[in-house]
């Protein structure tokens, strides 16, 4: 008859013992480059997505505007005429939300009447929030 032994783990070996200080911190820097890298390309594909959602709220405010002179038989004197009642006779708003007198960059949208080339100009000073600029910071205007 066999003795029962109890059982009993083996010992750990030292090389098993677990990861080094230095290990710990090589594989930290590590995650942080990798993160700095697709956190980069993540801001840059945000932006570029703000700059195209501003292109589309242009049209949707210009088209708030056009109804805006279909109702009241003119056109709005700012933007917020189109949040508030300017006092004018066939006021059927508001046509849109305060928060959509910002572009997606946080920055007012511009509004003029008459416009230089049409009966009114809206823009956005893209991402900068200044006139000129290049990429996202580009200047939009409402193509009539």
């Amino acid at each position: 008859m066999r003795h029962a032994r109890p059982f009993r783990r083996p010992a750990p070996r030292r090389s098993q013992a677990g990861m080094t200080l230095i290990e710990i911190i090589i594989v930290i820097v590590l995650i942080g480059a990798v993160m700095a890298v697709i956190g980069g390309t993540i801001f840059s594909n945000s932006d570029k997505a703000k700059y195209k959602l501003a292109k589309t709220q242009l049209n949707q405010v210009a088209a708030q505007i056009e109804q805006y002179n279909s109702d009241v038989g003119d056109y709005p004197r700012s933007l917020e005429d189109l949040v508030t009642d300017p006092q004018a006779s066939g006021w059927l708003g508001p046509y849109v939300k305060k928060e959509q007198l910002k572009d997606p960059f946080n920055h007012p949208l511009q509004y003029a009447a008459p416009g230089q080339d049409g009966p009114f100009d809206l823009i956005s000073y893209g991402k900068d929030g200044k006139a000129g600029g290049t990429s996202v910071d580009a200047d939009l205007h409402y193509e009539q």
